[in-house]
């Protein structure tokens, strides 16, 4: 007979094991990736030497790594051999049939890891650590972030629908690809992207690239204080209010909701935190990358559908996005 309470014999430490050990998940991944391995993989199956051959890594590792990726089922694993699955022959071979991850992983690796070295004292005085982007680290920050951004404009293109509309207010936007994907997927649609400083250059680059950029208006402004247009039946705020305070945001809700005709609808894309049983884990674990990389806010799903209606808005429907953010969709009273 057990001395042990039910509770300890049923429990498992498996959990906590899976969790403690991820950043080694993490490192393998970011080490695969920069060698190539799923690239190595595009063109179907291999086993070890050859997988040593095409990536140039010594046989020894290139088994740690992929079986690594097979157990995480990042890889299939059959006869010795070893296969791409659907997403990373889709965002990590170098296909062009959906986002190349690659990028935002180098940042991951590059940039984000070394931060979350120190998260122990972020956790403690809840302040960032000093961001350093001297250097190339400024061209693996853009690159990472707009690889990520990219990742959830096509994201949002699949997961709502952009037909109904016809005119669209990127308003504050960080990145063109959202625009970009919206008029991709909406051939009547036409859009205005207002935002500030090196974003506005990045964005007409995207624009231009993805062959809608004459559908598209910039007008540069502040999403704070800027002089904003009207009269459109979209309105985007995407990744927006984590980069502000809550009194700032109360006041962005406010002049997207003046930009907005009567019914228009709003998207607001953002990582948030809910009130849900169980919280979806890339929102909170987002959390603490904002904070820790540069003391950004996740906020609270609740608190932000309070700035939304004090503004006019009415709150409709919260939708989660694969591997991305969450968007509120909501309808100007």
């Amino acid at each position: 007979m057990s001395l042990r309470p039910e509770s300890a014999r049923l429990a498992s430490p498996a959990p906590i094991v899976e969790t403690a050990i991820g950043y080694m998940a993490a490192k393998q991944l970011f080490a695969a990736a920069d060698a190539d391995l799923f690239a190595a993989l595009a063109d179907g199956p291999l086993d070890v030497p050859q997988i040593a051959a095409r990536t140039g890594l010594p046989e020894r590792t290139a088994r740690i790594l992929a079986d690594a990726m097979a157990g995480l089922g990042l890889l299939e694993r059959a006869d010795g051999a070893y296969a791409n699955t659907p997403a990373t022959a889709t965002y990590l071979a170098g296909g062009k049939e959906g986002t190349d991850l690659r990028p935002f992983l180098g940042f991951l690796d590059s940039i984000s890891y070394g931060h979350w070295l120190g998260f122990g004292t972020t956790s403690r005085t809840a302040e960032p650590n000093q961001l350093d982007l001297g250097g190339d680290r400024m061209t693996t920050f853009l690159a990472g972030v707009m690889t990520y951004n990219a990742l959830h404009a096509r994201q949002l293109a699949e997961h709502f629908d952009f037909t109904p509309y016809r005119r669209v207010l990127d308003f504050g936007g960080l990145s063109g690809s959202f625009l970009a994907e919206a008029l991709t997927a909406a051939p009547e649609l036409t859009g205005t992207f207002f935002s500030a400083g090196e974003l506005v250059g990045h964005a007409r680059g995207v624009l231009e690239e993805a062959g809608v950029a004459d559908r598209v208006e910039i007008a540069e402004g502040d999403a704070v204080v800027g002089e904003v247009p009207g009269g459109f039946d979209l309105v985007l705020l995407e990744h927006v209010i984590h980069r502000f305070d809550a009194e700032q945001n109360r006041d962005i809700a406010r002049r997207a909701r003046a930009a907005a005709a009567d019914g228009a609808t709003l998207v607001l894309l953002d990582f948030l935190l809910d009130s849900d049983e169980h919280q979806r884990p890339i929102d909170a674990l987002h959390a603490g990358e904002y904070l820790v990389i540069d003391g950004t806010v996740v906020y609270p799903e609740d608190e932000v559908r309070g700035w939304l209606r004090e503004a006019g808005w009415e709150p409709l429907e919260t939708r989660a996005l694969p591997g991305s953010p969450r968007i509120i969709i909501a309808e100007a009273r």
